[in-house]
């Protein structure tokens, strides 16, 4: 399958907000699951498989082959213990597993997985009544390092036309963000640890904008509430004015997306120039030193202009820096 990061995540408002306990990795392969079920065309049950491959997690979510091996393996490995609680049509209290079986392909670098009953109803009737479902494009939470940021996102894109959410009531939330009990369980320690961290790197790298307030009741915090806006999108006119046609570019990096940055640090010539600055840990995975250099790029382009200009590095010769070396 073609890599596109415009595929649209479709599930039930109801599978949307479910407590949930899922690693970030685990919620990209259920991501990529609900994608690959409905564009490959071959019908979903819960007695199909659905195979995910390594180079497809790699690809999507801009990660080292190895890291990709090694989500797949944790999820053949912890995936089918996950299980999640949601509230049916009678509002009685449904619990559920995410999975029925799991199957690492040792050799094809592959897994194979099976929907439970519950996840197949929720993310199978897609034509139904609009408002009753969820859809974001994978583009959006690609890039959020944090499962947290990608669970908030999740929570909130299902109010993007509202712009408004209702009362976010705490313990609820906390476990629709996949918290424990123990977890972040000072107020100060979530707010700053886990909710303020998940705005501004939602706010940083997605479609929208988020605000909140709290609510109390006496001095008690006992839920948040969002305000959702969509960011306007740059007319192609005004991004070719903020060029600088005077150096073709050299020094600047306007107009080029997150996305084009990291693909600029994996290239060939540009490792073998460039790849000398990352020190400590940002030498240490692949992930760590793209996200280094795509930040350093960021405050001053300049310093990476010695053999050609910045944006010649988009043409191919991609590949991965050996940081065993």
């Amino acid at each position: 399958m073609e890599n596109n990061k415009t595929e649209l995540v479709v599930k039930s408002n109801r599978l949307n907000t479910a407590i949930q306990n899922l690693s970030l990795a685990e919620i990209r392969l259920i991501q990529l699951a609900i994608i690959d079920s409905r564009e490959q065309n071959k019908g979903l049950s819960s007695e199909t498989p659905l195979r995910i491959n390594a180079m497809r997690y790699a690809e999507v979510f801009e990660v080292s082959k190895q890291t990709a091996y090694e989500a797949l393996i944790d999820a053949e490995a912890n995936l089918f213990e996950r299980r999640f609680t949601f509230m049916d049509e009678r509002a009685l209290k449904v619990k559920s597993r995410w999975i029925s079986q799991a199957t690492y392909i040792d050799g094809e670098g592959a897994i194979e997985v099976i929907f439970t009953p519950a996840v197949v109803n929720e993310i199978t009737r897609i034509h139904g009544i609009e408002q009753f479902f969820t859809k974001y494009t994978l583009e959006q939470t690609a890039q959020l390092k944090s499962l947290y940021a990608v669970r908030l996102y999740e929570l909130l894109i299902q109010w993007r036309e509202a712009r408004k959410t209702p009362l976010f009531e705490l313990e609820t939330f906390r476990e629709q963000l996949g918290l424990g009990v123990t977890d972040y369980k000072r107020m100060s320690d979530f707010k700053r640890r886990v909710l303020e961290s998940s705005i501004k790197e939602i706010n940083e790298k997605t479609d929208i904008k988020v605000s909140y307030t709290q609510e109390k009741k006496a001095t008690t915090i006992v839920g948040f509430k969002f305000v959702v806006r969509e960011k306007s999108k740059p007319k192609a006119k005004q991004v070719a004015e903020a060029r600088d046609v005077d150096n073709g570019d050299m020094f600047t990096i306007d107009g080029l997306s997150d996305k084009q940055l990291w693909r600029i640090s994996r290239h060939k010539e540009f490792i073998s120039t460039y790849s000398g600055l990352a020190k400590g840990d940002a030498g240490k995975s692949w992930s760590a030193y793209s996200d280094f250099i795509v930040g350093e790029i960021k405050k001053d382009a300049s310093k990476f202009s010695k053999k050609r200009p910045i944006r010649e590095y988009l043409d191919g010769n991609e590949e991965e820096y050996d940081f065993s070396k």
